[in-house]
């Protein structure tokens, strides 16, 4: 296979960002989580960067096709040659297929989509048991990394607060538009044949080795069939 271009998907809390940076790891390909690569083009005043911040300063939602554009940028350039992993976008049907519109023009193409699938319960649980230092922003966990003392940072002893993204009615809200808006991409890319389901509620290590199983599954058959 010439090339491994990854997608990963899945709701917020999933582990997307942890299973990429792994991938990053593990196959030596560039992990850009979309994010990151605007705010870098827009600090770096690219062409594209550029457009984009003007939009942001309107406090406008950045266009699909500004967004494919930066993502673009970064595919087509030779840290990119052997494949890339790309996490937070697409979002939507309609970026899907701006995406994939770009990625022919590169003459490439989306080689699997890994979704991490998580059910609703577990990501407030995940989310809704962060506990933030007030002061310097370290990060605790009530279930999966405790402080020691109930409501103080082990590490500077301010107080640990429940950020409003981590409260559980906003939790909710990120939910329902993950569910309405990006959920029907498990069919879009299904439909492509190159969606991999992975079990995200295991351990972050048993994943991790889910998904390599599968990546190298997915690599023997397509080796088969050339």
């Amino acid at each position: 296979m010439p090339e491994l271009n990854l997608v990963l998907l899945g709701p917020p809390g999933s582990g997307k960002g942890t299973q990429g940076e792994r991938l990053n790891e593990d196959l030596r390909l560039p992990y850009y989580a979309t994010g990151d690569i605007l705010r870098a083009a827009v600090r770096d005043e690219t062409e594209l960067g550029r457009t984009a911040k003007g939009y942001m300063d309107a406090g406008d939602l950045v266009p699909d096709e500004v967004i494919v554009g930066v993502i673009a940028e970064r595919i087509d350039s030779a840290e990119a040659l052997d494949g890339f992993i790309l996490d937070g976008f697409p979002r939507t049907t309609p970026q899907a297929e701006a995406l994939d519109a770009k990625l022919v023009e590169l003459g490439r193409g989306v080689t699997a989509v890994v979704l991490i699938d998580v059910g609703d319960d577990e990501v407030v649980r995940r989310l809704g048991g962060r506990r933030t230092c007030a002061a310097n922003g370290h990060v605790f966990h009530v279930d999966f990394n405790p402080p020691k003392e109930d409501g103080v940072c082990d590490i500077d002893g301010s107080e640990l607060i429940v950020r409003d993204d981590d409260k559980p009615e906003v939790i909710r809200k990120r939910l329902n538009t993950y569910h309405a808006k990006t959920e029907p991409l498990v069919a879009y890319y299904d439909q492509r044949s190159v969606l991999r389901r992975i079990a995200g509620e295991s351990p972050p290590d048993d994943v991790a080795e889910e998904i390599r199983r599968t990546l190298a599954t997915m690599r023997l058959e397509q080796d088969e069939a050339v």
